[in-house]
């Protein structure tokens, strides 16, 4: 299975540099949309619910201190996708690639995963509550 670092990768080659909370959240929306589409994750690791949105706290510290990011920072295989994956992730970047990260964000936050994940919790509070994929899916297959 690719891994979150696969995946980015393969946004940054597509889109080029972004800033890391740009690249948070298309990797956010890839994974979401291909629960729903490919009925699978596209990649193991989870989302936590921070107080930004969804952020995958393992590409966060391995990006950490960086504003901006390009493909050569990330480690990872842009070649591991299935031709359904890659189509999944081309439809997600057509889609929400050209939106900036602060609309992303604040998309996310109008959306039941990251706000059910955060509970009552209050804005900019921190949380390592997870964003379950199983809640992903219902809510993107829904719309």
């Amino acid at each position: 299975m690719p891994t979150i670092f696969d995946v980015a990768k393969f946004i940054l080659e597509q889109l080029g540099q972004m800033s890391t909370m740009k690249l948070q959240k298309l990797c956010y929306y890839a994974q979401a949309w291909s629960l729903v589409w490919d009925d699978a994750p596209l990649f193991e690791e989870d989302f936590q619910a921070w107080a930004n949105g969804p952020v995958c706290p393992q590409l966060f510290f391995r990006l950490q201190g960086r504003f901006s990011v390009a493909a050569q920072d990330v480690p990872g295989n842009s070649g591991v996708f299935s031709p359904a994956q890659r189509e999944t992730i081309s439809h997600v970047l057509n889609y929400y690639g050209e939106k900036d990260a602060q609309w992303l964000s604040q998309l996310t936050h109008l959306e039941d995963p990251w706000r059910q994940a955060r509970q009552n919790l209050p804005a900019g509070a921190p949380s390592k509550a997870i964003v379950s994929k199983e809640s992903m899916a219902m809510y993107y297959e829904s719309l």
